[in-house]
């Protein structure tokens, strides 16, 4: 403060005819002696007189301070009722943007609102979700760490704890706070203090030789030099804070070094600041009181006068607590360029009623308000200073990491930078490589309550009042997450299913009946297998067309149904494969048309069997039924009525591809779905019943007398036919997707094979095996006793 008056003092040119002086008044902290200091000073009188007005009024034209937000609180009351201007340079308390309370305060510093987001959003940038919180029992303390604790909880940060410290020292409390700590396992601590009350609590956890702790510092304490001696260097490694903004005074630290006693005999500052600087002591300064405050001895060394300060220059350069000179600089400069502007004001185009302009040797202290009020200037080393309608200047904050060197102290390292002028998004500004943590590494300790939840896991909230604390369940079935610490798992989408992890969705496998499968290649090899040999047996067939067995019950309906036979192994193959729209039309009802008419044709054979035995008997009227109409009618009329019933079927209600989703987990079964049940049982219904019926004729007829009865071995098919649909039809209930299109192709071929082994094999084995047999003789019985005879030799 007194460099900046002397140089505007030297400066002529800049208030000319005007010598600028201050006045001192220590209020020891202490709100009473701060109110009686301005009342001494507004009324020049020695004794505090209330609303007397000196008969100078413009002998004070500011006041610069407090320091403290609780005095400052106090003064500008009282100032703000006579409109007196008061600029501090460390009272940070957000209280004091009120103007309706605080007309005439105005500050140089940040308030605590901002340096509160500024410290929230450092929090934010390094992940940091579970930090405790400290803070002093005053204004500074208590609001600051309010408002940080909302901007927290705003985010999603939780506090682990909020402890006050006392201003008056206690040791309970102390030790209470130390358990707090110590207990919480919390890595990160947010201490919104000032120096002098958090050093209590700093060496009560030094001694519990607690480490690992991150420190995030408030400009009260972030660069003090009471915490960077070596005995704190691993509680307090890891600090990294916001502090002053760092600029120079242009020619400060020379006038610094250019100090002198002797030049400075009115300045009782001086000798003190000597006294620190050497170590020493002047004689008339020496007391106990003195001895306290400089903790010196009483055999400390006597000042001289004749020590040296340019040895001190390195000490000076790295200083941290110059830091607050500049804001003090700005706010004595705040007020000069306010009388400057006033000084500059035009008569007759002034401010104030009738345009008139203060006469600077005589105004009143409202009149200099309207100019600190719109006072803007650029500071000495090109910095904007201003204040907005809250008295605040712009804010910008530097942050910075103690980074303990390889001498083992504490060194504090520029690492980055909060300016609200920036646009949103980017006032925070972070070089993560100049960062160094008590680890000597760039990795960023971790503070959380509960470990991160991994893709494929949800949060859910432990019980309390922290929703930091959670514990990590895996993804219902069907939903997943796919990011960090994700609330919720989210379906996916119809056609997928998420992965193993269920940290993400893939493609449903899509499942049908392939020909490329082991399934389904087997079913494909025996359809062409035995298609191969019914086609075989119709060659066999119509190579002895003219023998007695081939012509024996109706040569004609033997080749049909061998043809039809052929066709029922091939029509099981629209089964395999992938559906389409043609395959599911028309695979049911085929595989319905072409049984019946197997059956039909077989009933056909049957029929011509008793007849053919009736025919034979003396007088029998059948004769006449030996003709082909009685198989057309059978084979016809069957027949008709089963594609009645697939035809209705087709026509109201036709089958259609579908993929169904919901029958088995995580795939797709592409299927023919039949649309209507009803038609699907009632056409194998019909077969079952036109089956049954053969059978029925068939079982009648095997005893009939003949060497070789056909109706015996269509009695075994039609039983083996029988058989295989009875036990089908819980089989195809039973399975599901692919297995249950087997299960049907698996019923038509052995239904198939089962006619075809049991009606044509016998017959093949005396074509090819015993053409001794294949003689009308030995159908009509006539040739069965030399036909044992053969065998028996």
């Amino acid at each position: 403060m007194a460099y900046a008056i002397n140089k505007i003092n030297r400066d002529l040119a800049f208030l000319p005819n005007t010598t600028l002086g201050f006045v001192i008044y220590d209020t020891c902290l202490s709100s009473r002696k701060a109110i009686e200091g301005i009342l001494w000073m507004m009324t020049g009188r020695e004794s505090s007189i209330p609303n007397y007005q000196s008969e100078n009024p413009s002998t004070l034209a500011a006041v610069i301070g407090e320091s403290s937000s609780t005095v400052s609180i106090s003064i500008a009351r009282l100032l703000g009722l006579h409109r007196y201007p008061q600029v501090s340079y460390f009272s940070t308390s957000p209280l004091l943007n009120n103007k309706d309370q605080y007309p005439s305060f105005f500050r140089t510093i940040p308030s605590d609102d901002i340096q509160a987001r500024g410290l929230a959003q450092l929090v934010l940038h390094f992940g940091w979700t579970w930090v405790g919180l400290l803070a002093n029992e005053d204004d500074y303390g208590l609001l600051g760490s309010q408002i940080v604790k909302k901007e927290l909880l705003k985010a999603g940060v939780c506090v682990a704890f909020h402890e006050s410290i006392p201003i008056a020292p206690s040791s309970t409390k102390v030790n209470a706070i130390v358990e707090t700590v110590v207990n919480s396992h919390v890595n990160v601590i947010i201490a919104f203090c000032t120096a002098p009350y958090l050093i209590f609590v700093v060496r009560a956890l030094n001694g519990r030789n607690i480490t690992g702790k991150v420190w995030i510092a408030s400009e009260g304490w972030s660069s003090t030099s009471r915490f960077s001696p070596m005995e704190f260097a691993k509680l307090m490694g890891d600090t990294i804070g916001f502090t002053v903004h760092d600029r120079t005074i242009p020619g400060f630290k020379d006038f610094l070094l250019k100090v002198h006693p002797s030049d400075s005999n009115n300045d009782i500052f001086v000798k003190r600041f000597w006294e620190q600087v050497f170590g020493c002591q002047w004689p008339v300064l020496k007391s106990n009181l003195t001895t306290i405050i400089n903790g010196l001895t009483e055999d400390s060394t006597q000042c001289t006068g004749h020590e040296k300060l340019e040895q001190f220059k390195d000490k000076y350069q790295d200083e941290p607590d110059l830091r607050i000179c500049y804001v003090i600089y700005n706010a004595v400069s705040a007020v000069i360029h306010a009388l400057k502007n006033m000084l500059s004001c035009v008569p007759g185009h002034g401010p104030f009623t009738h345009d008139t302009c203060a006469n600077l040797s005589n105004f009143r202290p409202w009149q200099l308000l309207h100019y600190m009020k719109h006072v803007q200037f650029r500071s000495t080393n090109g910095e904007e200073v201003s204040f907005d309608s809250n008295g605040r200047p712009p804010a910008r904050y530097d942050i910075i990491n103690w980074q303990r060197g390889l001498d083992g102290a504490i060194r504090l390292i520029k690492v980055g930078i909060f300016d609200t002028k920036a646009p949103n998004g980017q006032q925070l500004y972070v070089n993560s490589s100049a960062l160094l943590w008590t680890k000597q590494d760039r990795k960023v300790p971790p503070s959380f309550c509960s470990e991160s939840c991994l893709p494929g896991f949800r949060k859910v909230a432990q019980m309390g009042p922290h929703v930091c604390c959670f514990d990590c369940i895996q993804c219902s079935e069907g939903e997943m997450s796919e990011e960090l610490d994700s609330s919720n798992c989210w379906p996916c989408p119809i056609d997928q299913w998420p992965n193993d992890g269920r940290s993400k969705c893939v493609a449903k496998t899509i499942e049908f009946l392939s020909f490329q499968e082991p399934l389904g290649v087997t079913l494909t090899v025996a359809v062409l297998l035995c298609s191969s040999i019914t086609v075989i047996i119709l060659w066999v067939f119509t190579k002895y067309q003219d023998t007695p067995i081939v012509k024996a019950n109706n040569r004609a309906l033997s080749y049909l149904l061998l043809g039809l036979l052929v066709v029922s192994f091939l029509s099981s193959l629209l089964f395999v494969g992938e559906p389409q729209s043609m395959t599911c039309l028309i695979r049911q009802p085929t595989f319905g048309i072409i049984f019946v008419f197997c059956i039909s044709c077989v009933l056909a054979k049957t029929i011509m069997v008793v007849i053919a035995f009736n025919a034979t008997m003396p007088g029998s009227s059948m004769r006449n039924c030996l003709g082909p109409q009685i198989p057309l009618v059978t084979v016809s009329g069957c027949t008709s009525l089963q594609v009645i019933i697939c035809a209705t079927w087709i026509l109201l209600c036709p089958p259609f591809t579908e993929k169904n989703m919901k029958l088995k987990t995580g795939t797709i079964i592409l299927q023919c779905n039949e649309c209507s049940e009803t038609a699907f049982w009632f056409m194998l219904a019909y077969m079952g019943l036109l089956a049954c019926v053969s059978f029925l004729v068939a079982y009648v007829a095997r005893k009939l007398p003949d060497s070789f009865n056909e109706a015996k071995w269509i009695t075994f098919s039609m039983l083996v036919f029988l058989s295989v649909w009875l036990s089908f039809i819980p089989g195809y209930l039973s399975t599901q997707g692919k297995y249950m299109v087997a299960m049907e192709v698996f019923g038509i071929v052995s239904s198939s094979a089962g006619l075809l082994t049991f009606i044509f094999v016998p017959k093949c084995y005396i074509l090819l095996l015993r053409p001794n047999l294949n003689t009308r003789e030995y159908l009509l019985g006539k040739g069965r006793a030399s036909a044992k005879n053969d065998m028996s030799s």
